[in-house]
């Protein structure tokens, strides 16, 4: 397959990491996950006592942020100033704190350039909540996914719970419909598909089958066969 840009939006716990890496890995493109960049400022925020309300002082630190998303055994593991944070960026205190830096224009603005960096050259997988709207929207293939609610906090509680966390699972729906509502109603590149966007429902599906089906939208969409 020609060197091709796929966007993948979609809320909270919708599964596009985890889709958009495997669909990289099988069309052998590079594979950026723009909501690790979130969470890596988010995080930095934590450390460093800063408020992440204070939309200048996030600002500036995002600004001064080297970023750096590196393939790893299949997986993807975030570097800031050389230092790796790729399981630190997941805790639930990152997650509760994330909106508000993601909805933060300059640092959207900051951000969304060191996007369109990583993908001028083409062939990229890149997700997040504004890539074939803001970001990649000359992208080849523009994929919505969704799933309802339910599912959606079921994944992130089987996730975090794998992982050790002990969580309440109508507080994790409660968070994740929260920041449906933070993420849709922001100022700057709200969440929403693009106009050209294929929208995939993701309720019910395995990883598998949503990967093929992307897979299968991108050899279509785009002219076919490798």
């Amino acid at each position: 397959m020609r060197s091709i840009s796929v966007a993948i939006d979609g809320p909270a716990g919708a599964g596009k990491s985890t889709v958009a890496r495997l669909v990289a890995q099988q069309l052998h493109l590079t594979y950026v996950d723009t909501g690790a960049m979130y969470r890596a400022v988010t995080l930095q925020a934590l450390k460093r006592g800063i408020d992440v309300t204070d939309e200048g002082a996030v600002a500036r630190l995002a600004n001064q942020m080297d970023i750096a998303l590196t393939p790893a055994d299949g997986e993807l593991d975030v570097f800031v100033d050389g230092q790796r944070i790729t399981e630190e960026i997941r805790t639930p205190e990152v997650t509760t704190h994330v909106s508000a830096v993601a909805g933060n224009p300059e640092v959207r603005k900051i951000l969304a350039q060191k996007q369109r960096e990583m993908g001028e050259e083409g062939g990229v997988v890149m997700d997040g909540r504004d890539i074939g709207t803001h970001v990649l929207p000359a992208a080849e293939l523009k994929v919505y996914l969704t799933a309802s609610i339910e599912e959606r906090a079921q994944r992130r509680y089987n996730e975090l719970v794998q992982k050790g966390y002990q969580l309440d699972w109508e507080q994790l729906k409660e968070e994740i419909r929260y920041r449906d509502e933070q993420d849709r109603n922001r100022q700057h590149s709200p969440l929403k598909p693009a106009d050209d966007a294929v929208h995939l429902d993701t309720t019910g599906l395995t990883i598998p089958e949503v990967v093929q089906a992307i897979l299968d939208l991108s050899r279509t969409k785009v002219g076919g066969g490798e």
